[in-house]
């Protein structure tokens, strides 16, 4: 059977640190993202599977072909988050997680499908991976 493949966005440092973690446990995962800089840059992290979307384009909201897991979204801005909401809800029934440093209410996030709201100052969340 296939493993489940985690899902998770890196647009910020505690993001780019998540990944470094999963590629040293050897855990399957794919970074979502909607922009080529940050591809590379994820690239040149060692990510080696990447979901590119418009986020703009809902006609390119497609379900990827792997067996999702949970999903991970590092905040960067309220706005791509919710988007990032919207995409990913319909693709596992398995928990999602919004980290964020922001003092956003966690209700917009709960109200489009995320499971938690992980407030961070230090960007250490390795232990939801546990």
């Amino acid at each position: 059977m296939d493993e489940e493949l985690i899902i998770v966005t890196a647009p910020n440092e505690a993001g780019r640190k998540f990944i470094k973690l999963l590629i040293y446990l050897k855990r399957p995962f794919a970074v979502l993202t909607n922009n080529a800089k940050e591809e590379r840059e994820l690239k040149k992290l060692g990510a080696t599977q990447m979901i590119r979307i418009d986020t703009n384009d809902t006609g390119d909201w497609v379900v990827p072909e792997h067996r999702i897991g949970r999903i991970y979204i590092f905040e960067n801005s309220l706005n791509l988050t919710c988007r990032y909401l919207q995409i990913c809800r319909s693709w596992t029934s398995r928990p999602i997680y919004v980290i964020t440093r922001a003092d956003n209410s966690p209700g917009i996030y709960r109200g489009l499908g995320a499971n938690h709201i992980i407030h961070t100052l230090n960007g250490e969340v390795g232990f939801l991976l546990k």
